[in-house]
């Protein structure tokens, strides 16, 4: 009766076989186990789409399959099959050397069973096993190494963690908890050393790089179609500064509804004078910082009605375009120049001094924005007395700026 031979290759020498060669033969089957057992061999697959089989070399070392752990290498310019025979039972360490961004898949010779892929840019280690479970179908099976992380108690990562284009999401509505130990804080990095997002103890740090102002956008409840914008003075502003927001009693109710307004105040000079509550939602109390008695101001000119609340601007020396609720001490020493008004709204006010006194020899042109006009008339204001003072304010669509000061 001849020899036989394992799916591996291994010799199962019949009883009264191979007189004068058994020991030869024993000897060769004991080194194909501990090539099978711990043995290494890198196989190039190397080339355009292609399918490649794993050689069988009965009672030989040469066997390709015969060896525990396959390091497939070359340059691949196309997906790459390798295959092993249907009858075939161990498992293999397979690492994936090749060049090109293309996948390899390793499987059974045929049959539907299923199989373990390479992605076209996993060029990493994977152990499978090969089960022979099934003489048409059968299957290879990835040996998960490392576990789920919910079975290690005290998880540390080795390095940066790349979620690879997915989400971390919890389960069954529950929160992410961002939690650093001691001092430490959570940090947003913008991929720079200036810039990113930090939270702590109850602060928001958002920092920026060079040219970019820090802004905070706060969105409408419906399609994020509106916003309103928090930003930060440029560096240039030179300006460091706290705002806070103003105590509140009640519940905010807005325009039209009816019930207890809360208090909405502005106050200038720090004093305890500001403490009764609105009539109407059009109406705000306002302190002058005077010292007087407090005034109801409308709604719509809330943001400018601010006592002693003009912002004076360097000198101007040549054309520029205004900004509401500034004032500018215009020097036209060198030459006349404009200044270009901005987009009027109601209550919207700009300052002007005539720094030199020389209007009179060279003149101030106040240009309105677009269509806008400035006291009733779409034509620029020329103002050509020496000394001149004034302050515009914003009317309505008929009058446009009209000059509050004369």
């Amino acid at each position: 009766m001849a020899s036989t031979y394992t799916p591996l290759g291994v010799e199962l020498q019949a009883t009264g076989e191979n007189a004068g060669t058994w020991g030869t033969k024993t000897n060769t089957n004991l080194q194909l186990i501990e090539q099978i057992t711990g043995g290494y061999i890198q196989k190039s697959i190397a080339g355009g789409a292609q399918t490649t089989a794993l050689s069988v070399s009965d009672g030989s070392l040469n066997a390709e399959l015969a060896h525990r752990m396959i390091e497939f290498t070359g340059t691949i310019t196309g997906n790459q099959i390798v295959t092993i025979p249907l009858d075939v039972q161990t498992f293999y360490i397979l690492k994936n050397s090749t060049s090109g961004a293309y996948t390899v898949q390793f499987k059974y010779a045929s049959g539907s069973g299923d199989s373990f892929t390479f992605a076209a840019t996993n060029k990493k280690t994977a152990i499978v096993q090969a089960a022979a479970d099934d003489g048409t179908n059968p299957n290879l099976i990835e040996i998960q190494t490392g576990g789920d992380v919910v079975d290690d108690t005290s998880p540390q990562l080795g390095g940066d963690l790349d979620v690879n284009g997915n989400d971390i999401v919890s389960t069954s509505n529950g929160n992410i908890d961002l939690l650093p130990n001691g001092s430490g804080k959570v940090i947003m990095d913008g991929n720079g050393t200036s810039g990113g997002v930090s939270v702590s103890d109850g602060l928001i740090d958002i920092r920026t790089g060079t040219g970019v102002v820090s802004k905070v956008k706060f969105y409408c409840e419906s399609s994020n179609a509106h916003a309103q914008t928090l930003q930060a003075q440029p560096h240039s502003a030179g300006s460091s500064s706290v705002s806070t927001l103003p105590i509140q009693t009640g519940t905010l109710i807005g325009t039209g509804d009816t019930g207890t307004l809360p208090l909405v105040a502005i106050d200038i000079d720090g004093g305890t004078d500001i403490g009764e509550d609105l009539v109407d939602a059009d109406l705000f109390i306002v302190d002058n910082g005077a010292g007087g008695t407090n005034r109801k101001v409308a709604a719509s000119r809330i943001k400018t009605y601010v006592g002693g609340g003009t912002q004076w601007q360097a000198v101007k020396t040549s054309t520029f375009t205004a900004v509401a609720g500034e004032g500018y001490f215009i020097n036209t020493t060198g030459g006349a120049f404009e200044m270009d008004l901005p987009a009027g709204n109601i209550g919207d006010e700009v300052s002007f001094i005539d720094y030199a006194g020389t209007f009179d020899t060279n003149s101030l042109t106040i240009d309105q924005n677009g269509s806008e006009k400035i006291h009733g008339s779409t034509d620029p204001l020329v103002v050509s007395t020496e000394r001149a003072a004034n302050t515009l304010v914003y009317v309505d669509s008929t009058q446009g700026w009209l000059l509050k000061n004369n």
